[in-house]
């Protein structure tokens, strides 16, 4: 038996355990598979957690059978970032998510040197009540990002149970499930191939730690992209200069396309931390391309299509985003060559 009672001071969930001793923690978060198995643990060690009566002492306590739990689950505190009136393109938005185009330029998460006018704080204004807790708190739930100069489509969730949903879908990295993720990039040079696979542990780099880089197994993360060649680029000396290649990615390490490509020789044009040396290239550019690289002032890359399960329905969702107008105008001046 499974009740909720929702009040001021919470909402208190019962449950009877059936079966052999065990661990509190395992027994709570399966009876309430909309909590995290991290956050049924934060409210046991709140002292939130009844066994027949008697406070819970861990959450490693041993549930006899036929023992009865409660489990109080307090309202949402307040999120720490403010909310913003940043505009957004929504894509699509239901009770569980929301799809968002996100523009270059801006920073997902608040951090050091960005503590506001970040996707989050968009989010709490967009949303408002409409967000749940995620871990206790009244926030927008980031299951991946994109960096702060890659434009295109993420999903948020907006309770604890779609967080929980999509983070495992995102963790298993689609290969057991629908989960997609393509990005149009425009890189330097021209591949031999027309498609490739490369798959290089992905760690900080021993000499700047800020960075990025391909690194041996055992220090870093496993790290997989799968690349097709679409266009061809020629420079006005009317010989191979860039491309445009279709990336798709069967993990998602920080900085992984970016690293990847420059890894095999094929930097992101505009990218100024893992294709600094390729700059020298711009020269070879048509005065129209040249003009339009040096106002994108960012990495070229765009993430263009993403699927994923609901978290609810278990429907199969896939979104698909434009070039945004400035790498359209990139896009369009290395074609005129």
């Amino acid at each position: 038996m499974d009740d909720a009672a929702p009040g001021a001071a919470g909402e208190t969930r019962e449950h009877v355990h059936e079966g052999a001793p065990e661990r509190l923690d395992r027994v709570l978060a399966r009876a309430f598979p909309d909590l995290s198995r991290a956050r049924v643990q934060d409210l046991i060690g709140d002292g939130q957690a009844r066994i027949d009566g008697r406070a819970a002492a861990s959450a490693s306590t041993k549930v006899p059978d036929g023992a009865r739990l409660t489990l109080v689950v307090p309202p949402p505190l307040p999120a720490e970032p403010l909310p913003e009136a940043i505009p957004l393109v929504v894509v699509h938005e239901d009770a569980d998510l929301v799809v968002i185009d996100k523009p270059a330029g801006l920073v997902v998460h608040p951090a050091a040197g960005h503590e506001t006018g970040t996707l989050v704080n968009a989010l709490l204004a967009h949303c408002g009540e409409s967000l749940s807790g995620i871990g206790g708190v009244r926030r927008p739930g980031i299951v991946h990002r994109l960096d702060k100069d890659t434009s295109g489509l993420l999903v948020v969730a907006k309770n604890d149970a779609a967080h929980k949903a999509l983070a495992a879908q995102f963790a298993d990295h689609g290969r057991t499930g629908p989960l997609e993720r393509e990005y149009v990039a425009l890189v330097w040079g021209v591949p031999s191939r027309p498609h490739g696979t490369i798959e290089a542990a992905i760690g900080r780099g021993s000499v700047n730690r800020e960075k990025m880089a391909v690194v041996p197994a055992e220090r870093g993360r496993e790290a997989i992209t799968h690349w097709q060649l679409e266009e061809t680029y020629l420079g006005a000396d009317g010989a191979p200069l860039a491309a445009r290649i279709r990336c798709a990615l069967e993990t998602g390490r920080t900085h992984q396309i970016r690293v990847h490509m420059a890894h095999i020789g094929h930097p992101l044009l505009g990218d100024g931390v893992y294709g600094a040396g390729f700059r020298t290239k711009a020269a070879r550019l048509s005065e129209e391309a040249r003009a339009a690289l040096e106002a994108l002032d960012r990495q070229a890359l765009h993430a263009a299509v993403l699927g994923f399960a609901h978290p609810a329905s278990g429907e199969t969702m896939s979104f698909e985003s434009d070039l945004p107008r400035d790498l359209a105008r990139l896009v369009a001046a290395l074609e005129a060559g």
